[in-house]
């Protein structure tokens, strides 16, 4: 019997010996994770040097961005350490700040999507009021929020597995998952388990119902208004709702993998769709905010290409 805190390392065994194919694979991650950095800076850029978007949708805008490269920034450099490496072996304590990292990445993305639903939802259903209650001040608080209390909860979740007696140290995974670890423990695991189930509930099923709830508004409004209003809602609306159904996408097929024997699915498309909405959601929200939003879409090609 080990106890967490006395573990040096855990073993990923999802890697599997890939010769000289683990050079392409490297390559790849590499120039995805460069892409990601990339888009992300530049709008973040574009947003923060331009006073006509210190407006309350792109600062949430630049928010999100930010909490991309904070994600891909706790997977990729790691992954490509790993894909190169012969021996697949994390320490303790790196292993435990990706599980924060990527956890709470993960939350915050969904009460960042929250919050920007309430935002369009101020907007579009009540734009006489939006000025009065959409305050600097409001904007400042909803983002605090929006990133402290995931902060808080993963960190929570964290110390109730350092609590646990491990009897292994192998995780079935190609980076660290807290429940992977909490499966290891010898000790009673009854706290880890409820509390998992109570922060999924006010970390992802919480926030996407209110995200859900002010879209269904916005929706009953653009139906029973002119065209022009439908048409600025959809141009707002569209890339926040893909983002959404994007990374639930990729949260519940984690969760169930996780909470149900999943082993009749094939262990690569498990690995793939456990990685893809932490590769690929980076990438696809600043390509799909700067393709749908007209004003950070015309001041990039401005700021690229020198275009009027």
């Amino acid at each position: 019997m080990v106890n967490s805190t006395e573990a040096s390392y855990f073993i990923l065994t999802a890697y599997s010996d890939t010769g000289f194919f683990k050079y392409l694979y490297f390559l790849i991650i590499l120039a995805l994770y460069i892409c990601i950095i990339g888009a992300n800076v530049l709008l973040i850029v574009v947003i923060c040097v331009n006073r006509s978007l210190h407006e309350p949708m792109y600062l949430f805008l630049c928010s999100l961005f930010v909490n991309e490269l904070y994600g891909s920034t706790g997977l990729f450099p790691f992954l490509l350490v790993q894909i190169l490496s012969d021996i697949h072996t994390v320490s303790a304590p790196l292993c435990f700040l990706q599980i924060v990292c990527i956890y709470s990445y993960a939350s915050i993305q969904f009460s960042n999507l929250a919050v920007m639903s309430y935002d369009r939802y101020l907007a579009i259903c009540n734009p006489l009021q939006y000025n009065t209650r959409m305050t600097s001040n409001r904007v400042v608080f909803l983002i605090a929020v929006s990133w402290l209390y995931p902060f808080i909860a993963i960190w929570i979740m964290v110390s109730l597995t350092l609590s646990l007696q491990l009897c292994g140290n192998i995780i079935n995974k190609v980076y660290c998952d807290n429940f992977s670890i909490v499966k290891l423990a010898c000790s009673d695991t009854t706290v880890n388990n409820v509390y998992g189930i109570i922060i999924t509930f006010f970390l992802i099923m919480f926030p996407v119902s209110l995200t859900l709830i002010s879209y269904m508004r916005i929706l009953r409004v653009c139906f029973s208004g002119s065209k022009q209003t439908r048409q600025k809602a959809l141009s707002t609306c569209t890339p926040h709702l893909a983002s959404l159904l994007n990374v639930s996408f990729g949260s519940c097929f984690e969760v169930l993998q996780n909470r149900f024997d999943m082993k009749y699915v094939p262990n690569m498309l498990r690995i793939v769709l456990s990685l893809y909405w932490l590769s690929c959601q980076p990438l696809f929200t600043p390509v799909l905010y700067g393709l749908k939003m007209s004003k950070i879409c015309i001041i990039c090609k401005r700021l690229l290409y020198g275009e009027v």
